[in-house]
């Protein structure tokens, strides 16, 4: 009889030490609730990257990240609260608590993936180098010892570093570096394929692509490290997006506004 008590004292210390894990691990990470009850998403990006993130005629944070932001909020049943933050320390901002996520087509990289969670990819891209069409550059080689100009804190920094002996001048955005370009304040940028076209296009630059791609990347939504029912809410509405075509509409959307 003593035998069966201390058993059964034993089974039910462990189902207890398991509930209280349990309860434990979901009090641990109440990231989906937390968005829930605030009734909105706090999302930062980085503007001066069109078509994804700029401001329009009437000062309105719009362009293809702020769409898919838009929708995200919409899914969660949340009201979207937009933050326009320098890229270099975008980071370091989600990570300090002042938002809830970043949508501002960040590229995913190891050295990243140990200070944030990345979402489930939404687009991918191609970095290049771009000229001006009078230039005499045919080739990456000859933009030796020649002045590239980058987005400051974002990957194509990294690119301009693997050029041969190459000087780097920072700018705050892509959309001042191409436009300094075109002014011939540099030789070269290196920004995302579809943001050269479409500020060249916008800004009736005179500038061109040179060769092949840099680099390709996923572009992918990150938020803080723990908020696991956050981004397991995320993937599931961009999966949802994927599949109903919602971003398939969103793209257009770049192509119809280019062509304005």
């Amino acid at each position: 009889m003593n035998r069966i008590k201390k058993v059964s004292c034993i089974v039910i210390f462990f189902v207890t030490v398991i509930g209280m894990i349990s309860a434990c691990s979901s009090d641990g990470d109440n990231s989906l609730d937390r968005i829930k009850k605030a009734g909105s998403i706090s999302i930062a990006t980085s503007s001066g990257y069109p078509p994804f993130c700029f401001y329009n005629n009437k000062n309105e944070l719009v362009g293809y990240d702020m769409d898919v932001a838009k929708e995200i909020a919409k899914r969660l049943d949340v009201k979207l609260k937009l933050i326009d933050t320098e890229w270099k320390n975008i980071i370091n901002g989600l990570n300090a608590g002042a938002y809830d996520g970043i949508v501002g087509s960040m590229s995913v990289t190891d050295e990243r993936k140990l200070v944030v969670n990345f979402s489930t990819p939404y687009y991918h891209s191609k970095s290049f180098l771009v000229v001006r069409k009078d230039s005499p550059f045919k080739s990456r080689s000859d933009l030796t010892g020649k002045t590239i100009g980058v987005e400051e804190g974002a990957m194509f920094e990294s690119d301009a570093k693997v050029l041969d002996e190459v000087n780097i001048k920072r700018y705050k955005t892509s959309e001042q570096a191409l436009t300094a370009l075109n002014k011939k304040l540099l030789d070269a940028v290196i920004t995302d394929e579809i943001v050269a076209n479409y500020v060249t296009n916008m800004k009736k630059l005179s500038l061109e692509t040179l060769g092949e791609p840099l680099r390709r990347d996923k572009v992918a939504i990150a938020l803080r490290k723990g908020d696991n029912t956050l981004l397991k809410k995320v993937n599931e509405i961009l999966k949802a997006m994927q599949d109903d075509g919602t971003f398939r509409k969103l793209s257009a959307k770049i192509v119809e506004n280019r062509h304005q």
